[in-house]
């Protein structure tokens, strides 16, 4: 493996973008889970810094005035740009923190992009409505929904923010959740992931509630996180610049949860999503307790964000957003996580203001990196 020289790497991303990916050809009633050329990322170094003083509040949500036309009109990143947005920080339980400096490969002369851009000047402020006419969110009640997949998936993270697993240990969420940009959200250091149980075991008091009118009682079990990963590209950014981009962040919990997870996958032209929708489930902060589910069209999309109008409140930041489409090689249904639900951004559309919902896209690259992060070895990274 060799390092990519700046230029070679910006022209085999624009040759990518214009070629596509590697789909096998299906018929258009089974949309298909595409296979993609993809990168390797991989640490180059790696130094430790000073603890953090967790100084910044919690926010549940980030915005950003830069619509669709603002980010596709801005120039892509050179290589180095690349390896430095994708530099991350590590941050440990016991409060050390690392930074790691990583390097972008390609093997058999394959590789997959990145996409970078501005994202201009502050905007208008945050209105807090999230909803979009009619609110088409709905909450998930009882242990034979709650406990099972997908909707087992989803998580709360004790900063107030969703979390989904996607792995025996990990959890993947919104960097805002943990991070301000600048330093770590009070309480990240003794970080905790909470998981939805029955308040009452079997047997016991309350326990047919599920096939009552009442809703059964649920609680959260709580489980330590033991280590943190952080883009550089969240944490040199911020929401107005090129932060939003990566709005990402996972978590290392201290021991197995034991439940059913969701894999993450590369985030799909919008076009080829099935019926153009994507769903997710969160802890909203106006329905406290309950986990809400929806679903809802995508309404336009860059390289590296979905804009669509998903009703959502505070607390869904973080949440894992999914679609389930056809797995060619096992032929079988499979859902995926494809992007992190990030918050909301005021756009000016020709003059006129709208407001959207906006979700990080996982490219190839992030792919790459969160794969990593998770499993430690780039070999078993190859398929996205």
């Amino acid at each position: 493996m060799a390092g990519i020289p700046g230029l070679l790497f910006l022209l085999l991303f624009l040759l990518l973008c214009a070629v596509g990916p590697v789909s096998p050809s299906s018929a258009p009633w089974k949309p298909t889970w595409p296979a993609y050329r993809l990168p390797v990322v991989l640490p180059q170094s790696t130094l430790n810094l000073a603890k953090p003083d967790f100084g910044a509040e919690a926010k549940l949500e980030v915005s950003s005035p830069c619509g669709p036309q603002c980010h596709k009109g801005t120039p892509l990143p050179t290589y180095e740009e690349a390896k430095q947005y994708l530099s991350y920080e590590t941050l440990y339980a016991n409060g050390s923190r690392t930074e790691t400096q990583v390097g972008i490969y390609i093997l058999s002369s394959s590789m997959s992009g990145a996409r970078h851009r501005d994202s201009g000047s502050a905007g208008k402020s945050r209105k807090k409505r999230q909803i979009y006419g009619y609110d088409s969110r709905f909450s998930i009640f009882g242990k034979d929904f709650l406990l099972n997949y997908p909707f087992s998936t989803s998580v709360k993270l004790s900063t107030g923010c969703t979390g989904t697993l996607v792995a025996e240990k990990h959890v993947l969420t919104a960097a805002h959740c943990i991070h301000d940009g600048k330093t770590y959200v009070k309480g990240t250091q003794k970080l905790r992931v909470g998981f939805l149980k029955p308040k009452f075991k079997d047997g016991g008091r309350g326990a047919n509630n599920s096939s009552s009118a009442i809703p059964e009682k649920m609680k959260f079990q709580w489980i330590r996180v033991k280590r943190t990963h952080v883009p550089k590209g969240w944490i040199k950014g911020n929401a107005n610049d090129i932060g939003m981009d990566y709005d990402y962040a996972l978590l290392e919990l201290k021991k197995p949860h034991k439940r059913k997870f969701m894999k993450i996958g590369v985030s799909p032209p919008a076009k080829h999503l099935p019926g153009g929708r994507i769903h997710f489930s969160g802890y909203d902060n106006d329905r406290p307790g309950n986990l809400v589910y929806r679903f809802c069209d995508v309404k336009d999309e860059t390289y590296d964000l979905l804009y669509q109008q998903c009703d959502a409140q505070p607390g869904a930041s973080g949440s894992g957003v999914y679609v389930r489409m056809w797995k060619r090689q096992q032929q079988k249904w499979e859902r995926k996580i494809i992007g992190i639900f990030s918050g909301h951004q005021w756009v000016d559309m020709n003059g006129s203001p709208q407001d959207f919902n906006v979700a990080v896209r996982i490219t190839p690259l992030k792919y790459a990196q969160i794969c990593y992060w998770i499993k430690g070895n780039y070999l078993d990274c190859r398929e996205g």
